[in-house]
């Protein structure tokens, strides 16, 4: 092969490297990422409130919270699934724990879980993201938008990374057919959901 063969073919492959090292480039530029969070039930909260009497607020909880959160870097594409045992309610008296967890409100034997999956996600003022999702309680399925916070990220003490969130918000319980004692408990309740994931 000659000498100017060889250069041409020389400059030949340089050009191919560059336009592929640009579409290499251009495509990474071009896809978002994702971290994989799981949920630590020990350190996530799901607290709610109800009006007694039309006197007080009266808070309670659930004891046990799992599932997972996708954080992209693209707020929009991330993803939140919740996962809420009913069983694990507590008002901090047994016998009122025993009526809310029967027939009456919650039906635990029936309805073990309640549950939100993420369907959309917009973002809000002040990096507030607006996340659209379905909640399951009680066998009915409702769409709701909850104003969800980033509280903070970063390592932890046993080489791991966390990160966390937090919404506040309220629903009607007889729109999930819990409209026992309507008057006397209310139909409004406060929840109160703050969650911290472990990076998987």
């Amino acid at each position: 092969m000659s000498k100017l063969s060889q250069d041409v073919l020389s400059r030949s492959t340089r050009v191919w490297i560059m336009l592929l090292s640009a579409a290499v480039i251009l495509g990474c530029g071009s896809q978002s990422f994702a971290d994989a969070y799981k949920i630590d039930g020990m350190h996530s909260s799901v607290m709610f409130r109800v009006k007694h009497l039309n006197v007080s607020p009266f808070y309670g909880r659930f004891n046990s919270v799992s599932g997972k959160i996708q954080v992209n870097d693209d707020p929009t594409k991330s993803t939140f699934e919740v996962i809420v045992k009913t069983e694990s309610l507590d008002t901090n008296d047994k016998k009122r724990d025993g009526h809310i967890k029967g027939t009456d409100f919650f039906n635990v034997r029936e309805f073990p879980t309640i549950t939100f999956k993420s369907k959309s996600i917009k973002t809000g003022d002040k990096g507030v993201l607006k996340v659209t999702g379905d909640l399951t309680c009680h066998g009915v399925t409702k769409s709701i938008t909850v104003d969800m916070t980033a509280t903070g990220s970063g390592p932890d003490p046993w080489g791991g990374f966390r990160t966390g969130f937090e919404t506040t918000f309220t629903i009607k319980r007889s729109d999930y057919g819990m409209d026992y004692m309507l008057k006397m408990l209310g139909d409004d309740v406060k929840l109160f959901v703050a969650l911290e994931g472990v990076k998987q």
